[in-house]
């Protein structure tokens, strides 16, 4: 299980590589981060080309993870753009990338990685027949409950009950699929 957990927690960390905050659509292949995103290449192989992403490359090697990423999953990725990190109290991404905390940092990229390919719409069906509202198991173990408001925008409840808003769903990849938003997530 911890091999899984840390292919997992690689996945979403490249993942959130990839959350730029704009989004634009060239074709079939969106531009996220300054990057085309082909959902030929797998997770890493698009992380490589996003230019706004120094922070979650930081945390990604801080992890360990980065040699995993290029499994063949299937992994949704809900990724956190750096302006996410960046609402964090001060000091907070500085610590989590040091050695020593490299556990708390594993816990919170896996918090951002359920197992399998969810697109938008398998998110919409699974909060429809329940309600209104879909709970999701992450890698890390604990849940996320995602939930759409009035003005149709989707949204994430994190275990402490922060709330994070899917500002670009569907990015594919070989290897899953990324749903970019806009506040880190914590269990």
């Amino acid at each position: 299980m911890k091999a899984q957990s840390r292919t997992f927690a690689v996945a979403l960390a490249s993942a959130l590589i990839l959350g730029g905050a704009t989004s634009v659509y060239a074709g079939s292949n969106p531009m996220v981060g300054g990057a085309a995103m082909y959902s030929t290449k797998n997770i890493v192989e698009n992380a490589v080309n996003s230019k706004d992403h120094t922070t979650l490359v930081a945390a990604v090697k801080a992890a360990g993870l980065v040699e995993t990423l290029s499994g063949p999953g299937p992994f949704t990725v809900f990724a956190p753009t750096n302006a996410a990190f960046a609402k964090l109290p001060a000091g907070t991404v500085e610590s989590l990338v040091k050695p020593e905390n490299k556990a708390m940092l594993t816990k919170i990229l896996t918090y951002h990685v359920v197992a399998g390919r969810m697109t938008a719409k398998d998110i919409a069906a699974n909060a429809k027949m329940h309600g209104g509202k879909a709970t999701l198991t992450t890698v890390e173990g604990e849940k996320l409950t995602a939930w759409k408001d009035k003005a149709g925008a989707w949204w994430l409840t994190d275990a402490k009950g922060g709330k994070s808003k899917i500002t670009i769903p569907n990015v594919m990849q070989s290897n899953g699929v990324i749903h970019v938003v806009d506040t880190v997530l914590m269990p």
